[in-house]
């Protein structure tokens, strides 16, 4: 697995996701006691956990892109040499690369776009550009961990 800064943004983009997503968590819990106990969830349950788990999910690709822990499917490749392979992995993570930068990029206008419409929740009137413009940094780091591993493939190191 590659080491370095790439490797400690991965890691950091995991561990914050894992916290947002364990404190959705915890909000979902103390809504439904709240439901039960008092009649009423806490205001606005809904749109925390939709967000907060977009955000860990998002923040948790950079560290599987890192760890490969996508699906492969090699069972049409494993009689070339380990050579060849890295080479058809590397080209598949750049286009992973590709695909994820597009997706940043669209993501990173729709943010300004909220931002510029004013966009807010319905319950909380929370604004939302800044959820997806983070959505947008991680898909970003994604793709720098793929293109950090098709450097790393290439050189024979995957």
């Amino acid at each position: 697995m590659p080491s370095g800064p790439v490797q400690r943004l991965a890691t950091a983009l995991a561990l914050a996701a894992g916290a947002v997503l364990l404190a959705t968590a915890g909000l979902t819990t103390a809504s439904v006691l709240c439901r039960w106990l008092l009649g009423q969830p806490i205001p606005g349950d809904f749109e925390l956990v939709s967000i907060g788990s977009g955000l860990g999910a998002f923040g948790f690709l950079a560290y599987g892109t890192l760890a490969r822990s996508n699906i492969l499917v090699d069972t049409a490749t494993t009689w070339l040499p380990a050579r060849v392979n890295r080479g058809i992995d590397a080209v598949w993570m750049l286009v992973w690369a590709v695909i994820l930068l597009v997706l940043a990029e669209r993501m990173a206008q729709g943010a300004m776009d909220t931002m510029g419409s004013g966009t807010t929740t319905m319950v909380l009137g929370l604004s939302t550009w800044w959820a997806i413009g983070i959505g947008a940094a991680c898909l970003a780091a994604t793709a720098l961990v793929a293109l950090r591993w098709c450097g790393w493939l290439l050189r024979g190191r995957g």
